[in-house]
Order: structure tokens, then C-alpha cells, then sequence
């Protein structure tokens, strides 16, 4: 047993590193480790790609989610950049400020690129192991499916154009969003087929996502939420239908592998919640329940601003973050109804039970609020649904997106809920990579 645990230590250093050798930005390995597998033994073994399957989330729920909550957090304004570092400073500055060398942008970039190439890995080698069969085969591939969709839904939330594919030996061509989006949404659509036609084995879940991870509804939420965004707002109500409301799906962390929120915010102190999960005032409504979820207020002011303290999944080493929040379900098929023409008065029962919801959520994110009362038009329905969405979703890397799909005030005219439209490309790929198309403005 002992043995075998090495093993699988050493196939999942080699995978974790391998995506490193990607970029040029990535890791230099100065000292080899003969004892380490190769890439040979980990992606022509069960073994090497488990432990790989492993590596990819473990990778994604530090590094990964790191990037993808707390940059376009501070980009849309939920949370404020504190820390001296000019990293953070430029980021929170944002606008013409930020400048394609920064090194969150960078982070932002290459940790998604390392996770659609692991994912990549994984897709290609898995299917050619005899010993790999089954529900366990189909878990390893719906599984490596799901994060290449959410490495690339990251990517396209902060970049107006993005690669499909990564290559060690070529370089990429960037795509438009709806390519990327379009993309997102087959690795997601192929995911659900492979476990709606095998389901995925004990030893998948024991072996790979645990029990935490729930990874049938993970798929339908993604879709969902990336049908969405795309426009796609009958597949968006059909996935968001799928959702068992009553299950969670989380990642989960330890003292060894701490949640990365955490970590970066109250250890670092590099970033901190900005009061009314960033709203207006005007959006922001008092005795919802989900401030005080979010945050806690020490009572300090800074300049006339008021210092809060992160809460909710963010406020321990070991506090899980949900992959996915069930009533976002909820505010997501209310939203398609109302762009989609569909009935007002279902989209506004949808809305009910988010604003209402005193009890029952898994996760125990309540609104507790009064039921809506104000104008029954599409616009100020979408604009609740906007105002639910940046609540109950607070910190989950959608508010940027968000703010762009709502149309909500933006720059370069007005900063206060966005400083940037999309981020400029890293000056490293573009030193690496003619493809590279020119920057936003803003």
C-alpha cells in the first residue's frame, strides 16, 4: 500500500508538472527527480491517468479558481485590491492602468491553459488503456471533459478571443467568443453522454472526485450556465432542469491544500470585499441575508469606505467552495424566459423563491427578502434578476460577465462596476505567438 501510494504521488507530480512545460512562462525544473514516472508511464497507465484525473482538479481548485474568483472579482468590482503590489494595484486601477505585463492577467492566462492541457492529456490516452473500462473510463473522460469546458469558460469570460486547443509544437489560433462558448458547451454536451450512457463507477468516485463532487449535476449546471451565456436559452432551461436542487457539489480543501480565497485574502491581505457585494445603492437591498453570509462588517472606515471581512466559503483553510450554487439554476432559467420572450409571470415565480428562500438551501445561502413588488416589464425583471445574480452568486467569477451581458454602466464612461471590458492579452503570448490578436481598448 505504501508503495503504490508513492507511485501515485510520483505520476501526479509529473502530471501537474507537465502542463508546465506547455508555457514558457511555466515552471523550470533546475534539479530532475530520476525517482518521478514519466510522461510515458503516466499516460500510458491507469495509475499515471487517475492520478492525473487527480492532479487536473486538484490544480484547478487552488491555482485554478485562485485566478478565476478573485481577478475578475476585483475587475468587477466585488472585490477591492489592497495590497501594495503593483500586480494589484494595476488590477484595481484597471482601465488603460492595466497593462498587458501584469502578472495576474499573466496567472489568469497560463493556469487555464495548464488545465486544457492536462484535460487534453487525459481525452487523448485515457480510451487506450486496456485496464481502464467501464464506469471508471467514463468518469475519467466526462470528468476531463467538464474542466477543459471550465478552463475555457474562464478563459472567454475575461479575454475577447481565446484558443480551443493548446500544442506543445504549433502555435494556437484564437477563436471568436461564440466559438469558444460553442466549444465549452460540446466538451460539456459530450461529458453528459458518456455518464448518461455509462454511469461512473464506485472506484471513479472513490479514486478521483470523492464524494464531495457531484459530477452528473456539475455537467448539466455548466451547461446551463454556458448555454446561457451563449444565447442558447432553451438548452439553458433544459440543463438547468437536470440539476438535482438538493445535492451539492463542492471542492474541497485541508490544511495541506487550503482554499486558495482564503489564503490569498487573509493570509496574503491582498484583497478584501468591497461593502454590498459591490452594488449601487440603489441595487443593493437591506435585510438580505446574504450579506451577512458573505461578510461582516468590523466596523472600521477607511476614507469614507467601509472595510468588510470575507465570510461564506471563504473565511477557513477548510470552508469548500461550491462549483455551482442550486439557485443559480433558478435565476439562470428566469433570465432565459425573460430574453427568450417567454412567460413573465414563471420567470417571476423563479425569482420568488430565490428572493423568499428562507430555509432549505443546501449550502444555506437564504435571501430571506420580501417577495418582488416592483414593475412587471422584461427590463426590470432582468435588472432582479441581475441584482439576485450578483447576491446569491457573489465571488463566483460571473459578476464581470455579468455586468457585460446586462449592459450595466461600464468603461470607459463609468468604472464603478467594471474597470475593463476584457482584459488585454499577456505580453508573453504575444512575444511567443503572432496569433495573438490586438488588445480591447478597455
Amino acid at each position: 500500500m505504501i508503495n503504490n501510494m508513492k507511485n501515485i504521488a510520483s505520476y501526479l507530480k509529473v502530471g501537474l508538472l507537465s502542463g508546465c512545460l506547455l508555457l514558457s512562462s511555466g515552471c523550470e525544473l533546475d534539479i530532475p527527480n530520476p525517482n518521478a514516472a514519466s510522461d510515458v508511464e503516466v499516460l500510458n497507465s491507469r495509475e499515471g491517468i487517475v492520478a492525473l484525473s487527480v492532479g487536473m482538479r486538484q490544480f484547478y481548485s487552488t491555482a485554478g479558481l485562485e485566478a478565476a474568483l478573485l481577478y475578475p472579482g476585483v475587475t468587477g468590482r466585488e472585490m477591492k485590491g489592497v495590497a501594495t503590489f503593483t500586480n494589484v494595484l494595476e488590477l484595481e486601477a484597471g482601465g488603460t492602468a492595466l497593462p498587458t505585463f501584469n502578472g495576474n492577467i499573466l496567472g489568469l492566462w497560463s493556469r487555464m491553459q495548464r488545465v486544457m492541457y492536462m484535460s487534453e492529456q487525459i481525452l487523448e490516452n485515457a480510451p487506450n488503456i486496456p485496464t481502464l473500462t467501464g464506469g471508471t473510463l467514463s468518469g475519467v473522460m466526462a470528468h476531463a471533459h467538464l474542466f477543459n469546458a471550465m478552463a475555457l469558460g474562464n478563459l472567454i469570460n475575461a479575454f475577447e478571443q481565446a484558443n480551443l486547443e493548446t500544442s506543445r509544437t504549433d502555435r494556437v489560433t484564437f477563436n471568436s467568443r461564440a466559438e469558444v462558448l460553442a466549444a465549452a458547451i460540446a466538451h460539456l454536451n459530450e461529458g453528459i453522454a458518456l455518464i448518461e450512457a455509462i454511469p461512473p463507477s464506485p472506484e471513479f468516485t472513490t479514486q478521483v472526485t470523492g464524494t464531495a463532487f457531484d459530477l452528473r449535476n456539475t455537467l448539466y449546471a455548466y451547461s446551463a450556465r454556458y448555454n446561457l451565456y451563449a444565447g442558447n436559452y432553451d438548452a439553458a432551461i433544459s440543463n438547468a432542469d437536470k440539476v438535482d436542487l438538493t445535492r451539492r457539489s463542492e471542492f474541497v480543501y485541508s490544511t495541506l491544500s487550503p482554499n486558495p480565497v482564503y489564503n490569498t485574502v487573509f493570509i496574503l491581505a491582498y484583497f478584501r470585499p468591497r461593502d454590498k457585494f459591490g452594488l449601487p445603492d440603489a441595487l443593493f437591498e437591506a435585510g438580505d441575508r446574504r450579506y451577512n453570509f458573505y461578510m461582516t462588517e468590523p466596523g472600521a472606515d477607511v476614507a469614507g469606505d467601509r472595510v468588510m471581512t470575507l465570510a461564506g466559503f471563504f473565511n477557513t483553510q477548510t470552508t469548500g467552495i461550491p462549483a455551482y450554487l442550486p439557485d443559480e439554476m433558478k435565476l439562470i432559467k428566469a433570465e432565459a424566459l425573460l430574453r427568450n420572450n417567454g412567460s413573465q409571470d414563471e420567470a417571476l415565480a423563479l425569482i420568488n423563491q430565490v428572493r423568499t428562500q428562507t430555509a432549505g438551501d443546501p449550502f444555506s445561502v437564504h435571501a430571506g427578502l420580501p417577495a418582488y413588488s416592483g414593475p412587471m416589464t422584461r427590463e426590470a425583471l432582468l435588472l432582479e434578476v441581475y441584482k439576485q445574480r450578483s447576491a446569491e452568486l457573489y465571488l463566483s467569477g460571473q459578476k464581470w460577465e455579468d455586468s457585460r451581458r446586462f449592459n450595466r454602466p461600464g468603461p470607459p464612461d463609468n468604472l464603478s462596476e467594471r474597470n475593463r471590458n476584457f482584459y488585454p492579452y499577456p505580453d508573453q503570448e504575444r512575444r511567443n505567438n503572432p496569433n495573438t490578436p490586438n488588445d480591447p481598448a478597455i
